[in-house]
């Protein structure tokens, strides 16, 4: 997928409305699929939304290629549990900030290769009919692929509105596909390593995540992680007024049309304490 990515340095492949185009797909994959449907919804239920709804998040978040729902939500609360230990941190960046990127996604952890640790820390997904079907024969493996035929059939039949078919499907296919797919990627890795090495701290918390600004910018959210560390099942990671979250502002917009409920307040546990982040 890196490899394919680099097309998009080819003269042919390049558009004005490249930029857009990814920026929207990680709207739309990466905000509203991995950070509210596999994180947020998933892994911390931080609020509750229609069967419809959750179903068509969680397919956003496969979209994005991060492996299945059970893997990430497992691999995400081993990490809540074990922040920053190198021994049980499935991707702690405190020895090496490649591991902790990018590194942990190239080798295998012998943990989430038995029933037992999902079992563990996933039972409540394990029992969910929907994520029952999505992992049976890898369908949700089938609905990934199922989405790059659409991409590439809008492609077609934009390239056949502006006379180039095959440029259409190629622009289509790097941007809307490659591109994104490796820039969702790196910006969610970017909240397992560049949270936990720079940034402020408004919490003492058992480990060394950061809220970094820039990171939180990419990720519409996602990194202000030392106050997502501090209260793990809040909806709202922006705990302070200058710390934007537009991941939490779809949340409200859902509170709004009556598609969500039960969403999680801020609510710091009383032993971690402020120390002067900000």
């Amino acid at each position: 997928m890196h490899l394919l990515a680099l097309l998009a340095f080819v003269p042919y492949c390049w558009t004005w409305w490249a930029i857009p185009v990814v920026l929207l797909g990680n709207c739309l994959f990466g905000s509203l699929g991995v950070n509210l449907g596999y994180h947020r919804l998933l892994t911390h239920r931080a609020l509750k939304v229609p069967g419809w709804l959750e179903k068509s998040l969680v397919t956003l978040g496969i979209c994005s290629l991060e492996g299945p729902p059970l893997k990430w939500v497992c691999t995400h609360r081993m990490h809540h549990q074990h922040g920053d230990d190198e021994a049980h941190d499935p991707h702690s960046p405190v020895g090496h900030f490649f591991w902790g990127h990018m590194g942990w996604t190239m080798a295998e952890d012998p943990r989430l290769k038995t029933g037992r640790t999902f079992e563990k820390y996933v039972p409540d997904l394990m029992m969910d009919p929907f994520q029952k079907w999505l992992h049976k024969r890898n369908r949700w493996l089938k609905l990934y692929l199922a989405h790059v035929g659409v991409i590439a059939a809008l492609g077609l039949v934009i390239g056949a509105l502006t006379g180039d078919t095959l440029r259409g499907l190629v622009l289509a296919l790097v941007w809307g596909l490659f591109v994104r797919t490796v820039y969702v990627w790196h910006i969610t890795w970017f909240v397992n390593s560049a949270a936990h090495r720079w940034g402020y701290r408004n919490y003492t918390t058992g480990d060394q995540s950061t809220n970094c600004w820039w990171v939180a910018v990419l990720t519409n959210g996602e990194g202000w992680h030392n106050n997502h560390h501090a209260a793990p099942r809040a909806a709202s990671h922006g705990h302070k007024w200058y710390e934007l979250d537009l991941t939490y502002t779809a949340v409200r917009v859902f509170e709004k049309l009556g598609w969500a409920t039960d969403v999680v307040p801020v609510k710091v546990a009383s032993y971690k304490q402020a120390d002067g982040g900000g």
